[in-house]
Formats: C-alpha cells, sequence, structure tokens
C-alpha cells in the first residue's frame, strides 16, 4: 500500500480517526446489543441458504432446484453429469453455447465454453441458475484452465464460516499497514437500500468484461453451487493461496456482500476475482468502513489511501480484487 504525502496524508490521517471513531460507536453498541435479548429464529427477518436469520432484506438465492440440504453443510445433486452427453442443455431446457464438461465424468466440476465469451453469453446462460443450480462465471487470464491448479477438494465449506470473524482476523494481521491497530476493526459496513436486480447487474457487467479489462478473451463455464459467492469454493480455486489457502473463508465474506451490496461472482483469473454490485454504498462514512473490508480481504488492492479507495466504492457497479 502507499503512503500518502502532503493534503493526502492529512485526509489519511482524518480517515483513519473517523475509522477508529466508528469502531469506537460500533464497539459500544455491540455491547449495548449484548443485553438486548437475541430473537428466537422464527421471529428474524428473511433468511439466508443456512436457515440463519439475516436482518433486513436478503440478495441470498433461494432454495436450488433438485438440490439436497443439511444444515451446516451443502450437498447439491451435480446436474453436470446430464451435459456430458447433452452439452447444449436442451434436457435442461437450456440453450448453451458450444462446450464441454470437464472433470471426472460421475463428479464433473464445471461447464466450459469452447470458445471467448461474447456480450450477450452471460444472459443466455443465466437460466441454468435457477434451472439446475448451475452458476455463470467468465473464466479468463493467460493461463489454460488445466494450469489453474483447482483442487476444491481442499476447501472447506462456506456456511461454516462467519464473515465479519474473517474479516476482523484478516483484519488484525495487516492493518499495522494502515497504521491501525486490531482494536481498531471498524465491524461491517451497512447496506443501502436495495435498488437494481442483482442478476441484471451481473449480466451487465459481465457483458462489459468482456469486451475489455482482464476478463477480455475469457470464456463463460457454469458451476454447479449453492450461490454465486460459492463459486471460487466449489471451483477450489488457488487465487489468494498467498494471503488465505481456504478461498471457502473469503467465500463466506461473498456471502454477506452479496446480502449487504447484491454482490455476484462475474470473473475469476488465476490471480483476480470481479464481482459485480447491484447496490453499492452511497453513504461516504459505510464506504469507508466497507474500504476496511476490503483491505482485510485483499491488502494487495488498495493500492491509494484508505480514504481515496473509499470513494471509488461509492455508486461503483463491480470490485476487482487481486492477490501476488
Amino acid at each position: 500500500m502507499k503512503v500518502p504525502q502532503g493534503g493526502l496524508a492529512r485526509r489519511h490521517e482524518r480517515a483513519l480517526n473517523s475509522l477508529s471513531s466508528q469502531a469506537s460507536c460500533r464497539r459500544r453498541a455491540a455491547r449495548a446489543d449484548q443485553k438486548v435479548a437475541a430473537p428466537q429464529p422464527s421471529e428474524a427477518k428473511g433468511a439466508n441458504p443456512d436457515g440463519v436469520g439475516v436482518a433486513g432484506r436478503s440478495w441470498a438465492e433461494g432454495v436450488v432446484s433438485g438440490g439436497i440440504y443439511i444444515r451446516g453443510m451443502a450437498m447439491l445433486a451435480n446436474p453436470l453429469p446430464q451435459l456430458t452427453d447433452d452439452p447444449t442443455g436442451r434436457a435442461l431446457g437450456l440453450d448453451l453455447p458450444p462446450g464441454r464438461v470437464i472433470g471426472p465424468a460421475a463428479d464433473p466440476l464445471l461447464w466450459y465454453a469452447d470458445a471467448p465469451a461474447a456480450p450477450a453469453d452471460w444472459t443466455r446462460l443465466a437460466p441454468a441458475r435457477r434451472a439446475a443450480g448451475l452458476h455463470p462465471v467468465l473464466l479468463g487470464g493467460t493461463q489454460e484452465l488445466v494450469d489453474w491448479e483447482l483442487a476444491p477438494e481442499e476447501m472447506s465449506y462456506p456456511g461454516d464460516h462467519d464473515a465479519e470473524d474473517v474479516l476482523e482476523e484478516l483484519w488484525a494481521g495487516h492493518a499495522a499497514g494502515l497504521g491501525h491497530g486490531a482494536e481498531d476493526w471498524p465491524g461491517l459496513a451497512e447496506g443501502p437500500e436495495p435498488r437494481e436486480d442483482p442478476e441484471c447487474s451481473a449480466a451487465e457487467v459481465a457483458a462489459a468484461a468482456t469486451c475489455e479489462g482482464h476478463l477480455k478473451g475469457a470464456r463463460a463455464a457454469l458451476v454447479p453451487a449453492r450461490r454465486s459467492a460459492d463459486v471460487p469454493a466449489a471451483l477450489g480455486w488457488h487465487g489468494p493461496e498467498n494471503h488465505e489457502h481456504d478461498v471457502a473463508r473469503l467465500c463466506a465474506v461473498l456471502r454477506s456482500w452479496e446480502d449487504r451490496f447484491g454482490a455476484r461472482v462475474v470473473g475469476l483469473s488465476p490471480t483476480s476475482l470481479t464481482v459485480s454490485v447491484a447496490t453499492p454504498p452511497t453513504d461516504e462514512d459505510e464506504a469507508l468502513v466497507l474500504a476496511a473490508e476490503h483491505f482485510a480481504f485483499c491488502p494487495d488492492g488498495v493500492e491509494t489511501d484508505l480514504a481515496q479507495y473509499a470513494e471509488s466504492l461509492r455508486g461503483g457497479p463491480s470490485w476487482t480484487f487481486w492477490w501476488d
């Protein structure tokens, strides 16, 4: 992370003071909340796919058709074997571009397109999510897929991790680079009121990504997963390996961003992750708290001071993270 100078340094100091103040306020609020009895599960608002109550409206996707769910772990029927002899997906009511199934015949890892994705391909693949629990994602970069060293058996289950616990732990390990201590963790940012359809936002971001940027030339894939946020773990993706070996822990954070900001995993390369954001923060203070989350999630991605980075999050339709 770059060390700010001059006027940026003064603004950076104000941002740090603001973050520390928010951390203190949120700790006091948390202590106050501990005095209030927690609601019973039947009283909780909304519900995430793990059966745990989520305050407010949730962007989380509903039950996957044909899947079997057990609290604490996900056991989903894998529909990919049906595409082995029917790669267009007609038996599932789909109309896929030319592609092939990759992985063991009994339990394939993904369906993978033969050619680079066109702008309209995401919309073409989107029905697979509801029809078969297959989530679209763009796979790009300079390496062949065979060189990605995908290892899903090495990953845990995202639902077994708490997003804030993961971020607070990662923050504690890197906060000194910002001049902070572990005690300055501000908690999770509050998401704004939902405004856009997350699936439409994902399609727009994916269409733009196929035309320019690091995902230009990426191929479309379909991955069996309970939620879009779980796709990196379902693939056994090792992009953040130097930061976090078990990507399922980061997927727990992605789940939280799904709920709070309408995020969807849109693209992966061997070392980068792109998500669409249907409802980005608009409030300056909450954007700063979210910037702290991003720093904990991917310290390599914050190349400016935290306050300047927070400005880039307000109203942005997508977030891209990369790890050395």
